[in-house]
């Protein structure tokens, strides 16, 4: 897939490609397709997870029978979505949400969220950590898969009766009453309970959801296959530099809870300040509707979706707006739409991100009419296509001014030096015109060692010689 290419596609065509996407979920009669129920040497199903894998595939389970949980979750695409498009359409496509879709892989060893959560590394202090969603408010998979049943934006039924009629009429009902009890469906919010425990099954056991099968994990382990080319193995380099990338900083590869290994991240939460998703990205197809609005901000941990966290008053600054999960980065290079607003779509565009936010932030954030002279081309991977100097670039505009005080200047956005890793706690951000931390080289090499992580690696018996990252 042509990301850079794909991200400036007209929005019908997008359109009547998520729509195909939603369709293929099932073949031309509405059959749910399925996952293997193991790998080979694997475990059989469990039948809580039978039931699940049946469920997951479902289309009838949307309230206008047009899609399922693999609609969006297509096991193709490392159970993330099948396109680039920023932000799903639901089973009504006349309601869009706010947030990008994210894998569904290597998410069973995932906490429950925590204000104070310890981190996997053993040495970095408790913050907020866990829990799944990008604001950590379904404390488990079971929870999370429940969530978008309900959702309007997604899969858009009236109520958990409306769901569990559908289950109840199923092909798979005589195996749900065999998997938990008879009488299962005389309960409402039991059944509905019960469907969600299903889908946690099948997530927990299919091996599918956590294969280990990338060239990451054969150069880990020292098996045939595994060896890194030279650029993958100068990206790894990189990708550990606390002071260059910084990446295991967050995304962490040691081992983790419930032992597992190699997740690729810490669980934790950060303020990136990624770009607002909107018109103020010149030629963006797929601006999020609700960023029309100047008044809405999606600010993660305190808003608006959950509530625990939402500042007393508008201008009260809140430590937690702003910050959003960590994602684990196995299977990032199979990414069509990144960071929590999809507002990337490639690879190279965020860690350039990373890299220019404080050095060039216009490159990424709209700007005033202010400036002197004629606009200057900014670099081909950068939102905003060019710029004029000396104008006034709106940094971090997906955040009010009074909730910036929470963003990140660890290295390498920020220079990491004083306070305690935030803006407002006094750790300076890199000036504007220094130099960043990562040249272009590196950041051709950090990229090639993420597509290191991408499951379903073959070795091939003849290396190719003109692939970039061979070199």
């Amino acid at each position: 897939m042509n990301l850079a290419k794909d991200r400036w596609v007209p929005l019908g065509m997008v359109l009547v490609a998520a729509l195909l996407s939603i369709v293929a979920a099932c073949d031309s009669k509405g059959t749910a397709r399925t996952t293997s129920n193991t790998r080979p040497g694997g475990p059989a199903l469990s039948l809580r997870a039978q039931v699940g894998q049946m469920a997951f595939f479902d289309k009838n389970l949307s309230s206008g029978r047009n899609m399922s949980c693999a609609s969006c979750h297509d096991p193709q695409y490392a159970y993330g979505p099948p396109n680039s498009i920023s932000v799903q359409l639901g089973s009504d496509i006349t309601q869009t949400g706010a947030r990008a879709v994210p894998s569904l892989r290597y998410r069973e060893s995932t906490p429950p969220y925590s204000d104070d959560a310890p981190n996997p590394d053993g040495v970095t202090s408790s913050s907020p950590g866990g829990g799944l969603m990008w604001d950590g408010r379904a404390a488990t998979l079971a929870i999370q898969a429940g969530m978008p049943l309900l959702n309007p934006v997604e899969m858009n039924n009236s109520s958990k009766e409306a769901v569990v009629k559908v289950v109840q009429a199923s092909t798979y009902a005589g195996l749900f009453r065999q998997a938990f009890g008879a009488d299962v469906f005389n309960d409402t919010d039991a059944a509905f309970t019960a469907l969600g425990n299903a889908i946690q099954a099948l997530e927990t056991e299919d091996l599918s959801f956590h294969p280990y099968s990338s060239k990451y994990d054969l150069h880990v382990f020292n098996k045939i296959g595994g060896t890194l080319t030279p650029a993958e193995r100068r990206g790894e380099i990189v990708f550990h530099s606390t002071g260059v990338a910084n990446c295991s900083g967050c995304h962490y590869t040691g081992a983790n809870f419930n032992g597992t290994t190699g997740l690729m991240t810490d669980f934790t939460y950060q303020a990136l300040g990624a770009p607002r998703n909107d018109r103020s990205i010149p030629n963006n197809p797929d601006p999020i509707p609700a960023n029309g609005d100047p008044k809405y901000h999606d600010m993660g941990l305190c808003g608006p979706f959950r509530t625990d966290h939402a500042p007393a008053t508008p201008d009260t600054a809140s430590p937690y707006c702003g910050m959003f999960k960590v994602p684990g980065l196995r299977n990032v290079a199979t990414r069509g739409a990144l960071f929590h607003n999809g507002v990337f779509h490639s690879l190279e565009q965020v860690v350039n991100f990373y890299n220019t936010r404080d050095t060039n932030p216009e490159y990424w954030y709209p700007a005033s009419n202010d400036g002197a002279g004629a606009p200057q081309a900014n670099p081909a991977w950068a939102l905003q296509p060019t710029h004029v100097p000396g104008a006034t670039v709106d940094k971090y505009n997906d955040l009010p001014p009074s909730q910036q005080g929470s963003l990140d200047e660890e290295v390498p956005m920020g220079t990491g030096e004083g306070g305690d890793k935030t803006l407002a706690s006094g750790t300076k951000p890199r000036a504007p015109g220094s130099p960043p931390a990562m040249t272009p080289q590196q950041i051709a090499d950090l990229v090639c060692f993420l597509g290191t992580l991408s499951d379903g690696y073959q070795p091939s018996p003849k290396p190719s010689t003109t692939d970039r990252c061979a070199k």
